[in-house]
């Protein structure tokens, strides 16, 4: 059993914490948060120590889950890293980039597992179709969310696309040739409403909007590649896969779909498949496939470098928005 401790204990430090007692292999052993009011009440709901300091905290542990906002992420990490502590860091992996490569160096002297939570690629839709892509050259993604004002302190690029840029990076196994961009503020500082197009060496080309003043909540990607047609649905956790193979029309059944391509080039028949979907709660997910990494010594689900790369891409693209 190895002792974690929880860095922030906000909204989302608390799904952390929940999904942490649930996980036999972590030893909850406690957290800390600033806003004493909300320390108090986690205390008592949870009935777990509160730590009066981020450094008691990381004496206490082998492991610190960092859920605190992203502006603080450099800080803790760092100071986790240099006490040889292995670190669960929420995505945005930190607030820039560079802050990003100096966390990389840090880690790498320290010998210590990282991992960052890019929580999608836990999202069972995505985990029953992963294996299915290859080699797309055409992707499309759509996050929409209702307002909120939690996360208004960033870009959406930060606060949503992130989710759908790691996701496309760690499926297009090529280097980024153009990027283009366009956003704009509707009720915030920053922009609410975004959409990149990402053109990559091997052809590929990746579409994505994102926007937080939606009327309806939507997290919908799909991938078009060599006969075939792949969609998955986030929010409602749902896949699907058309596939076309070649036919000759004498073959085909009274209720197969079959399309003539015309100038002598043949029939195509076209197939739906439903993937299973296997029900998990994917933070847990994540946190349990964080575990057997430092267990095996293997490399994490999602690396640091995976983390830069996601922030290093949506910055060019914030910077597409601002100054061009």
């Amino acid at each position: 059993m190895i002792n974690i401790g929880v860095l922030g204990a906000g909204h989302l430090g608390k799904i952390h914490i929940r999904c942490i007692r649930e996980i036999k292999n972590f030893n909850l052993v406690g957290f800390f948060d600033t806003d004493n009011e909300n320390a108090l009440q986690v205390e008592s709901e949870f009935n777990i120590k509160r730590f009066e300091s981020i450094n008691e905290l990381i004496d206490a542990v082998e492991v610190v889950d960092i859920v605190t906002p992203t502006i603080s992420h450099f800080e803790c990490a760092s100071i986790a890293l240099k006490h040889s502590k292995h670190v669960f860091i929420e995505k945005p992996v930190v607030a820039t980039a560079q802050e990003a490569k100096e966390l990389i160096a840090i880690a790498e002297e320290a010998s210590v597992k990282v991992q960052v939570g890019h929580v999608e690629r836990f999202n069972p839709a995505f985990l029953a179709i992963k294996d299915v892509l290859n080699q797309p050259m055409f992707i499309e993604a759509h996050r929409l969310a209702q307002f909120n004002p939690r996360g208004t302190d960033v870009p959406v690029v930060l606060d949503l696309m992130i989710h759908d840029l790691d996701i496309i990076l760690s499926v297009v196994k090529s280097d980024i040739k153009r990027i283009s961009a366009s956003g704009v503020s509707v009720v915030s500082d920053t922009p609410d409403m975004a959409n990149a197009r990402i053109e990559f060496t091997n052809g590929c080309v990746a579409n994505i909007t994102a926007s937080r003043i939606s009327m309806k909540n939507m997290r919908k990607i799909r991938f078009f590649q060599r006969d075939a047609y792949i969609s998955t649905d986030f929010l409602k956790k749902e896949s699907e896969i058309v596939r076309m193979k070649d036919i000759n029309p004498a073959d085909a059944g009274p209720f197969d779909m079959v399309i003539d391509l015309g100038q002598n080039k043949g029939h195509k028949q076209i197939m739906f498949e439903k993937p299973e979907i296997i029900p998990l709660n994917a933070i847990k997910a994540e946190l349990e496939a964080f575990y057997q990494a430092i267990i095996d010594d293997t490399p994490p689900a999602v690396t640091l470098i995976d983390g830069y790369n996601a922030l290093d891409v949506a910055h060019k693209i914030i910077d597409k928005i601002y100054f061009e």
